[in-house]
Parts: structure tokens; sequence; C-alpha cells
């Protein structure tokens, strides 16, 4: 993959990416996803943030291979760091890492006064989602957009949300699979469903094989049964 060939996933999320926006892409690697969108002139400015030397050091060569030093900077920096309120920065891109540390990067984010609560927030976790979807529900976000793609056989989800002065009510069931997601129920969405459902009942038939008190944890994969089954049957309709 280069610059100009993003993978299916980065793809997708940056189509989420605003018109002219400014970005900051955290996690950035080698700065692919900035670099594509100012090449096809999408965005008007941009951040590639790591935390790492070497991906860092890749992201400053890629930026400078293609002559952009002067429209993206690359910062070497842990998480939203890399960002200033003085960027006015309007979408974040933060792409394949668990949800659980995308949750926690914001978190951060927002304990040290790096999110305006302007910026649209593209996020693409590879497992963890539902738990990245509660943070953004708990921080008064709304899911504005969801897509799930395939590629090399993995499964991958894109969220995105904003902050809007009404704010929508989630069911634990839509933040577990997805508010709109659900909706739509793609292939995609089945066939990822349908591998999770085979899973969890193994999971669970494990845990009543365990000799732990794993009473709430059987209640919980159960839940997770029943509504997959549910949703699956719905979609088959």
């Amino acid at each position: 993959m280069n610059a100009k060939d993003l993978s299916i996933r980065l793809q997708k999320a940056a189509e989420f990416v605003p018109k002219d926006a400014r970005l900051a892409d955290i996690g950035s690697d080698h700065a692919y996803l900035p670099v594509a969108l100012m090449l096809q002139k999408e965005i008007a400015y941009g951040i590639a943030g790591e935390v790492v030397s070497g991906p860092y050091e890749s992201a400053k060569k890629q930026v400078a291979k293609n002559g952009l030093e002067n429209k993206i900077d690359v910062r070497l920096a842990d998480g939203l760091e890399a960002v200033e309120l003085s960027d006015e920065i309007s979408a974040i891109t933060i792409c394949g890492m668990g949800g659980v540390l995308i949750r926690d990067i914001l978190q951060r984010g927002k304990e040290k006064n790096r999110l305006s609560g302007k910026e649209r927030l593209i996020l693409q976790p590879n497992v963890g989602e539902r738990q990245l979807r509660q943070w953004l529900v708990n921080e008064n976000y709304t899911i504005t957009n969801e897509a799930i793609v395939e590629e090399n056989n993995k499964v991958y989800e894109i969220i995105v949300a904003e902050k809007f002065p009404v704010i929508p009510s989630y069911s634990a069931r839509a933040l577990f699979f997805g508010p709109i997601l659900l909706e739509e129920r793609n292939s995609v969405f089945q066939e990822k469903w349908q591998h999770k459902l085979v899973k969890s009942e193994r999971i669970l038939a494990s845990l009543h094989q365990s000799d732990q008190d794993v009473a709430e944890k059987i209640r919980e994969v159960a839940q997770e049964i029943e509504w997959i089954k549910e949703v699956l049957a719905d979609a088959g309709k």
C-alpha cells in the first residue's frame, strides 16, 4: 500500500473526513491517510501523530517524499498530545487500534484539554467497539455514521461521532451491534455476527463447566447470544 492506494479500511475511514477539514490522524504510522487526502485535495491541513520513533520517522519520510512538509505536520507525541487547540482541528482519525485503547486516548485528550468538542471523530477499532461506543455516549457524542468492511479475511468497523445540542439515547443492544450497523445489517455485518455466535456459544459452554463463580459472566454471554440470534433471524427475513 502507498499513499495513493489506501487499504479498504483506511479508504472507508477517509470517506468520512469532511471536505477541507483540518485533520489530526493519531497513530498515523506511515501517514498514509493524511498524505492521501492531501494529495486528493480533500483536506486543508494535516497532523500525523505518532508515539513511537520508528513509525514517526516513516511518517516524516512519506510526507517529505510527497512534498507535503508545509501542509502536514508530523509530531512525535502520545495520543492527542500531538494536537493543540490552536491547531483548530475539525476532524480526528484514530484507526487500527483496540477500542479500549482508542477510548483511553480520547479520555486523556479530554482531560488534557486537547479536544474542543467541535471535531468529527472517525474511529476504526479492531476490537472493543462496544466499549468505545459507550464512552462516546457517556461523553454526549452522537454516533452519526458507521461502516463495516472486510479486508484480508478480517472485519473492521468504523464509528463516526460528533457533538450536537440534542443527544439521542441508545440501548445496550444498539451499543453492542452499533446503532447504524444494526439498522443496515449488510452481508459483512451478518457474517461477523454468525462467527461471533459460534464463538460465544463455545464460551458459554466453557463457562458452564467452570468451577469458578462466573454466574454474572454466564448471564452476560447468554444475553449476547440471544441478541445475536434475534438479529440474525430478523436479517434473514
